[in-house]
């Protein structure tokens, strides 16, 4: 994100609304871009499927295969981004550039082989046609490769053809939705084929744009895995965030408020529905985290490494710790009120909102959207601060406050639905994100006071087993190269 930070700093600095307009558009797409793709393709396929005069039946259960494949996708990948965000800052700052293409092959590779086999069985047996089952593997195999090409795209700086990418991954799809209408050839297969055709070209131009910045490949395809046991608390940050922003909904697809669409594919609108709307309140604290915190926080974490790398005096030290601070507090204080406000706007006018659209929405959905609105805030504010976490490395702090939020989130949400109230579902999610948000300002508030001891004083990931399975798997990655150099010499 650093990178990101420096280039955003140039935009936010040009004059005009134009200039601070594109800066936004280009943090938010950098940020949350696939996720805004997903919730474009699902309304623009709702809108072509209304316009063909599609069946009701038919919509509900394309958008309940289209959800799930997104879950299934998100899973997967919420146990590797961290780590492997870890493993491409390692190489970056080691300047071993041609070995992070082959770590993309080989996750995504990886990942592939163990989430579509465990989802095929899901999908064998949810009593849907084979036709349906096939583009929910295919949706949700180009989700993953998408999803893991964002992480390795952070590292570039071409946002506008990152942003060209995407316009047109949306557009195709629509477009050939669209041209489908017309010649009435409409139906669940053919407008998820849509979808796969999106996320396709999104997949194959991202791909082409990491091929450009990394041409030259060498060494294994899973040399990333040595990271793993190294940075263990990572792969459980990472699952514990997609646990509790994402598990109380599988929860209620089997509470009182369910919906069976189709054999095995449940959903619950009354609350999917509040729930997306409740998401959307905390975009521009996502937005202000990459634009602003990062714009202006990350040049001041960099003075005050510096400052010890670069052997500074005392004072040097002690001045650039206090602008650290300085920038750091204000950063999030004006985050923080940013989202106050934003949740208490989409609070008055959310209700008003739904009531204007065609949702069917009741007021035990306006209900449920009102605590998601406050569990979202929470969320927003904790997971920013959990993130600075990581820049001081306690990791341990950020594995406290997320592990806490997955737990709080799903128990909650399983003693909302067996023992409370309609009224106060959703209340399981926000009493886990109020706890991701207080321990990690605790902890936040132990790592500012206790900088130079975290700076100097860190312990490095112990080797011994990990350091042997990287040698090894560096050897095979040797020998592959050899061989390939003994081939390419005999041609």
């Amino acid at each position: 994100m650093a990178g990101i930070g420096f280039q955003l700093n140039k935009l936010f600095q040009k004059k005009g609304i134009l200039n601070l307009c594109r800066a936004y558009v280009y943090a938010g797409i950098v940020s949350v871009g696939p996720m805004i793709l997903y919730v474009l393709m699902l309304l623009g396929m709702t809108l072509v499927s209304l316009i063909a005069g599609m069946d009701r039946p038919s919509r509900e259960v394309m958008n309940c295969m289209m959800t799930y494949s997104l879950l299934v996708s998100l899973f997967s990948t919420s146990w590797h981004n961290m780590v492997v965000t870890r493993f491409i800052a390692d190489h970056l700052y080691e300047e071993r550039y041609r070995e992070i293409m082959p770590s993309l092959y080989g996750d995504c590779a990886l990942q592939l082989l163990i989430a579509e086999p465990l989802y095929g069985i899901f999908l064998m047996h949810a009593g849907i046609p084979l036709s349906y089952a096939v583009m929910c593997l295919w949706i949700s195999a180009v989700m993953i490769v998408v999803w893991m090409e964002m992480i390795y795209l952070m590292t570039l700086k071409d946002y506008r053809r990152i942003m060209e990418g995407f316009t047109v991954s949306v557009m195709a799809g629509f477009l050939l939705a669209l041209v489908l209408v017309l010649f009435q050839m409409i139906n669940v297969v053919l407008l998820m084929g849509c979808v796969v055709l999106s996320f396709g070209m999104m997949m194959v131009w991202y791909h082409a744009l990491l091929v450009r910045y990394f041409p030259k490949s060498k060494g294994g395809e899973f040399v990333f895995l040595s990271w793993f046991p190294r940075y263990s608390q990572l792969t459980l940050i990472g699952g514990s965030i997609c646990l509790g922003l994402y598990g109380h909904l599988g929860i209620m697809y089997f509470g009182p408020l369910h919906k069976q669409t189709r054999g095995l594919f449940y959903t619950a609108p009354m609350y999917d529905i509040p729930a997306l709307f409740a998401f959307f309140s905390i975009m521009i604290t996502i937005i202000s985290f990459v634009s602003s915190v990062e714009v202006r926080f990350f040049p001041k974490y960099q003075r005050y490494c510096n400052a010890f790398n670069d052997r500074g005096s005392v004072r040097d030290i002690e001045s650039a710790e206090e602008e650290l601070l300085d920038v750091l507090g204000q950063e999030l204080l004006f985050m923080g009120i940013k989202q106050i406000i934003m949740t208490i706007i989409a609070i008055v006018a959310g209700g008003f909102v739904m009531d204007m659209l065609p949702l069917g929405m009741t007021d035990l959905g306006k209900d449920i959207f009102r605590i998601l609105c406050v569990g979202y805030g929470f969320y927003a504010i904790g997971n920013s601060t959990m993130l600075i976490l990581l820049y001081f490395e306690d990791y341990t702090g950020a594995l406290m406050g997320t592990a806490s939020f997955a737990v709080i989130s799903l128990a909650g949400t399983v003693y909302h639905i067996l023992f409370g109230k309609y009224v106060y579902y959703g209340l399981g999610f926000s009493l886990g994100a109020s706890a991701l948000l207080l321990i990690s300002i605790i902890r936040l508030v132990w790592c500012t006071g206790n900088l130079q001891y975290l700076l100097l004083g860190r312990r490095k990931p112990s080797s011994g087993r990990t350091g042997r399975m990287t040698a090894w798997l560096e050897s095979l990655g040797a020998r592959k190269e050899m061989r390939s150099d003994e081939q390419k010499q005999r041609t």
